[in-house]
């Protein structure tokens, strides 16, 4: 595995296409994660961005951290914008108005914008077919504008919107299964990742742009400052998401499940939940819950790839 990992380190590019000299808090995997993916798809690429962390770190008027073309958008809207400038270039290439350099079409957003506000769009971009990358930034919250609770926000974590009051819970939902949403749809190729293992996330991120019409590829993104742990533990946290079975790492193309890292057997969640601020409310009864919970759906997923 280490051979491996050295060779495939020398096939990453050096050049950076989300550059240095951000605003990000310390620790952010977001960034890390926008940093792979911007490495992944190169030069030849369009992103639109939503509001939200990513978009107020990286574009402080009159500065840029990005080397490519990169359009701000509004919360709900990225699939849309995204939509249309997809089809505009693909009229004009077409026209013989402008040469068709094939480029990768990537709309960006956090959970909020992608599974909460702009649903309705990434589900009617999905439907029409568009030949894009949907990539979603998943720091389970509303981060950037005060830790407020998503519908990706996991069982029984402290937000300041679900607060852990009288029962201890926090949030008292689960979390929406945004890639379950994705397939659902029919769209040719969806996929989990983490920048804890990055040579996972460029793979299907490449692998995503490869494909023709619309993909999607979510990415759990560790907030230190959400989750509350120290900022040197982000890769740590990522690491365990995916080893206790609360993150599977796995791929849908044309319908067909494969997990791409099988953490069997699986680490207790509680070393999972232990060092975050964000659970230490939890009772023991409530952390057997979420056990039972995990365990069930990673068995439901292995199912699914015998298939």
């Amino acid at each position: 595995m280490e051979a491996l990992n050295v060779y495939a380190s020398r096939l990453v590019t050096q050049k950076e296409y989300f550059t240095p000299g951000h605003r990000a808090c310390q620790g952010c995997a977001e960034a890390l994660a926008v940093r792979l993916v911007a490495k992944a798809l190169g030069r030849n690429v369009v992103v639109a961005s939503a509001t939200g962390c990513m978009e107020i770190i990286s574009s402080p008027f009159p500065f840029t951290n990005w080397e490519v073309p990169w359009i701000h958008v509004a919360f709900e809207n990225t699939a849309a914008v995204l939509s249309g400038v997809e089809s505009a270039y693909r009229v004009l290439a077409r026209k013989g108005r402008i040469a068709d350099k094939h480029p990768v079409f990537l709309g960006m957003g956090g959970d909020g914008g992608t599974a909460d506000i702009g649903l309705q769009a990434l589900s009617g971009a999905f439907e029409r077919g568009h030949d894009f990358v949907y990539v979603c930034y998943d720091n389970e919250a509303y981060m950037n504008t005060g830790i407020q609770r998503s519908s990706s926000t996991p069982f029984g974590a402290a937000t300041t919107t679900s607060p852990a009051g009288r029962i201890k819970a926090g949030q008292v939902t689960r979390k929406k299964n945004m890639v379950e949403i994705a397939v659902a749809h029919g769209i040719p190729y969806a996929a989990t990742a983490c920048p804890s293992y990055p040579f996972d996330l460029m793979e299907k991120v490449q692998k995503a742009a490869r494909t023709p019409g619309p993909a999607y590829v979510h990415i759990l993104s560790i907030c230190p400052t959400g989750w509350r742990i120290p900022t040197d533990q982000s890769i740590h946290v990522g690491r365990l998401a995916v080893e206790t079975g609360v993150f599977p790492l796995y791929e849908v193309a044309d319908g067909r499940y494969r997990m791409t890292y099988d953490a069997e057997p699986l680490r207790p969640v509680e070393e999972y939940l232990k060092p975050q601020g964000r659970f230490r409310h939890l009772t023991p009864e409530l952390t057997a819950l979420i056990q039972d919970t995990v365990t069930k759906e990673y068995t439901k997923l292995k199912e699914k790839t015998r298939r």
